[in-house]
């Protein structure tokens, strides 16, 4: 039975389903180019870390989708209420799931079960549109992940070779705007997908959307641009400064004692993952107020870019770089203060909280060690049979207005 209480899988959700799982292909395909012309001119180092990227990222998200789909075999209504509905995630199809998870398919093919039950509640008017949600959800979180372990990465790595060689290819081009449409393209679909969660009389605007694109968009650029800047003229101390904060923020978050999933070893995978998104982007790992943790890493953060830049500058080429140098030098810090002040807005103004008649419960029957210490958003009246309380956890979360009960953790949020 479908849910009152949350929207209902609609075209447009199944419109954002396709246009999500067409960026990806895009971005993939374009890096396949992009590696066969590396490796076609002969530039077999870019070859090797662009392939690098991408085998990274690759097994990252097929590691969080395996952990994820066992998980969730443990949830009686996955075998029971949905097992006519699932492609590639139930008990009998384990083998097959197993296997293109290994060969590095198993996120593609969560693309096609999504696809297939949104077409099916949408077109057919089937049910089954918590279900499909449920899939969404969990796309969207991947492609999240998929996002900052590969796209950012690889942006910084495509700007790092246009200014080293001070010239670039048409594929060149392409790259970096493919990689810019997936990371502007998945901060708006895991927005919005959060707001699931929330009640209808919340759906986010266009005039919100717009302003939580544009803030994440102006901070998360300068900082690619100042890691390709240093990488320009230290490009073999690149590598040192991203271990060296990786680490940093990895005992980060495990001093905050995340628990996001339920195994151990998926645990450190989570605080490993979100280690290395901090490097781009902030993201909340835990229940309450956040503000204080935001400063702190937006400080740190600041701090390192300006380090960054003004290596960039001292070790430049004054000659290569006029054309661009005082340009970059002016517009990241100020892209940066106007993302901030954006940011700001857009909590002030635009940024939904629970109110005062929206509870938050605990729940039990959860997949990833959010048991009893998540919260998701519910009334005393309903409680949703096929909820993804991976992303739920994530909304109350978000959208909470930063109470916190002892003994209550989260999960990450951008």
């Amino acid at each position: 039975m479908d849910n009152p209480m949350f929207p209902k899988y609609s075209w447009l959700d199944f419109a954002f389903t396709v246009i999500g799982v067409s960026t990806y292909v895009f971005d993939v395909g374009s890096d396949l180019w992009l590696a066969q012309e590396f490796f076609r001119q002969g530039d077999f180092f870019w070859f090797g870390l662009l392939v690098g990227f991408m085998l990274t990222s690759s097994l990252i998200v097929q590691m969080f989708s395996w952990f994820w789909l066992k998980y969730d075999l443990e949830l009686k209504t996955f075998q029971t209420t949905h097992k006519h509905i699932i492609l590639f995630g139930s008990e009998r199809r384990l083998r097959l799931t197993c296997f293109l998870h290994v060969f590095q398919l198993g996120f593609f093919f969560r693309h096609v079960s999504a696809i297939w039950q949104g077409f099916c509640v949408w077109w057919r008017v089937e049910q089954g549109s918590e279900y499909t949600a449920y899939l969404t959800h969990d796309l969207s979180m991947l492609r999240l992940i998929e996002t900052f372990c590969e796209s950012t990465p690889q942006l910084s790595l495509m700007i790092y070779i246009m200014i080293h060689t001070n010239h670039a290819r048409t594929i060149q081009y392409v790259s970096v705007i493919a990689s810019t449409i997936s990371i502007a393209w998945m901060v708006v679909d895991y927005h919005r997908s959060l707001r699931f969660f929330l009640p209808e009389k919340s759906n986010q605007s266009w005039l919100s959307a717009a302003i939580y694109f544009l803030w994440n968009l102006l901070l998360i650029g300068p900082r690619v641009v100042c890691v390709s800047l240093f990488a320009s003229v230290m490009f073999c101390y690149i590598s040192v400064h991203f271990v060296s904060l990786w680490l940093v923020f990895v005992v980060w978050a495990s001093l905050q004692d995340t628990s996001f999933m339920d195994s151990k070893a998926g645990e450190w995978l989570y605080r490993a993952t979100v280690g290395l998104i901090w490097y781009f982007s902030w993201f909340n790992v835990v229940e309450g107020r956040t503000r204080g943790r935001s400063i702190i890493y937006h400080l740190f953060i600041i701090t390192d870019s300006a380090i960054l830049t003004v290596t960039w500058w001292c070790y430049r080429d004054p000659e290569m770089s006029r054309s661009y140098s005082l340009i970059l030098l002016i517009l990241i810090p100020l892209s940066y203060l106007i993302g901030l002040l954006i940011k700001i807005l857009y909590y002030c103004c635009f940024h939904p909280k629970l109110g005062q008649t929206q509870g938050l419960k605990k729940v039990s029957d959860v997949p990833d060690g959010l048991a009893a210490r998540a919260a998701v958003m519910e009334t005393n009246s309903f409680k949703p049979a096929m909820l993804n309380k991976r992303m739920a956890g994530h909304a109350a979360n978000f959208y909470s207005t930063g109470t916190r009960s002892k003994g209550q953790a989260d999960n990450g949020v951008i």
